[in-house]
């Protein structure tokens, strides 16, 4: 018979059990579309990430968006360190080009509507992993949200975000993440000042009121200019002799 999996961790790993108790779910095999824990619900959410030789995407923790509930939510994110393994992964998939990858859930960032749908799927950012070395893990995150909280989209862009060639010796500048945390929900377009608007009409047509002249028609203003062209081609077609009439006959 095998034995269930303890729950909980020892104090030595106390880091690591406070990120995985305070996630709406954690990386433990739970597909995708997975209701969430009761207990897990409104706490945070993981950030993961992926950095390969083989371009091959193997997404695991590196941190935890928590999610504050209140009459305006906010969203904090905390992270755990590089270990050596991945500081050296990361330098090697930098060497080659390739790219680092991070992926959130599609959850709401409001912690008391999470129950009220599933995780429907990843979002997914990249940059490429040299831009990640030289920038010494200093990146800006982007959750981009629709009008209900609901995060629709993320992007990630490092600082400075070109890849320079520039070699980083010391892997201890590979340890900590520098990582600047944005929410970006949609702005409402400005709408037209109809107030404004019907100010200019009105002052308009107070000073057309104010001149008569202005709205009288094209002819009402011109009526002798066209009464004068028009007897000046009467007059210069009278004038002219008919077509073969001015030949003597003999």
């Amino acid at each position: 018979m095998a034995r269930p999996l303890p729950f909980k961790i020892s104090v030595i790993s106390t880091v690591l059990f406070v990120i995985c108790t305070n996630y709406v779910y954690c990386n433990n095999g739970r597909r995708v579309g997975d209701v969430m824990d009761t207990e897990f619900s409104g706490f945070s959410v993981p950030l993961e990430h992926s950095f390969e030789v083989d371009d091959i995407a193997k997404f695991r923790v590196r941190g935890a968006l928590v999610l504050k509930p209140g009459r305006e939510p906010s969203v904090s994110l905390t992270q755990s360190q590089l270990s050596e393994e991945d500081r050296t992964k990361l330098k090697e998939v930098a060497a080659v080009d390739g790219l680092y990858r991070i992926q959130v859930p599609r959850v709401f960032l409001q912690a008391d509507r999470q129950t009220e749908r599933q995780i429907e799927g990843y979002l997914t950012a990249f940059v490429r992993a040299c831009a990640m070395v030289e920038s010494h893990l200093s990146d800006v995150i982007s959750l981009h949200t629709d009008v209900s909280g609901y995060v629709i989209g993320v992007s990630i862009v490092t600082l400075p975000g070109a890849c320079r060639g520039t070699e980083v010796e010391d892997e201890v500048d590979l340890e900590v993440f520098n990582t600047t945390l944005s929410v970006m929900a949609p702005v409402n377009a400005p709408g037209p000042d109809t107030a404004l608007y019907l100010q200019r009409m009105e002052q308009e047509t107070e000073k057309k009121g104010k001149n008569p002249q202005e709205q009288k028609s094209f002819f009402a203003k011109y009526w002798y200019l066209i009464l004068g062209g028009a007897i000046f081609l009467m007059v210069t077609n009278s004038a002219q002799p008919p077509a073969g009439g001015g030949r003597e006959q003999s």
